[in-house]
């Protein structure tokens, strides 16, 4: 048995569970989600419990088990409180705009970067220099976040580029000069 998977899920009060066939649909005041699940993977909602079981041993069922379990508590706590990622912008010069619903970073190219936000996704410049992502779905609010770092993931050299709040960038030592 998956020890993720045999874990019961507690669904806070104001949230509403609905599974009919292969389809779990949560809902809560901040929004609706809506996932299909796995084949061979039973899902059950009574007295405030999620529970999630396979119906055989085999690896497939097993693989499924405990990433469907782990779906369903993301989705319970994103309808719940929501998910956020933040990112900073380290460079001179460097900075993010928002222009309707496109978020355009000046990242020392001679162009701007301009990135077309999701749907279900919030952003918001409390700086300049930092990007807040937020939404309800975990994946697509970390898919975006990755997107946006990967337009230029933090260099070890100087540390110029953009990283995850708190994430620590290994720095390295530049070239010595030889003969002096």
């Amino acid at each position: 048995m998956s020890r993720v998977g045999k874990a019961p899920i507690a669904v806070p009060k104001g949230i509403d569970v609905s599974v009919s066939g292969s389809t779990v649909k949560v809902k809560g005041k901040a929004g609706e989600l809506v996932r299909q699940v796995a084949p061979g993977i039973d899902v059950k909602f009574a007295d405030g419990v999620v529970t999630v079981s396979r119906k055989s041993d085999s690896r497939r069922h097993r693989e499924m088990h405990g990433t469907t379990r782990a779906l369903i508590q993301n989705m319970v706590q994103g309808v719940e409180k929501g998910f956020q990622k933040a990112l900073d912008i380290i460079g001179v010069g460097w900075n993010a705009k928002m222009k309707g619903k496109q978020l355009s970073l000046q990242i020392g190219f001679c162009h701007t970067v301009d990135f077309e936000v999701p749907a279900g996704v919030k952003v918001a410049l409390p700086s300049p220099q930092r990007i807040e992502i937020s939404g309800i779905d975990k994946q697509i609010v970390g898919q975006f976040a990755a997107i946006v770092r990967k337009a230029r993931p933090p260099e070890p050299y100087k540390g110029k580029g953009i990283r995850y709040e708190g994430e620590y960038v290994i720095r390295k030592v530049g070239k010595s000069q030889v003969g002096k």
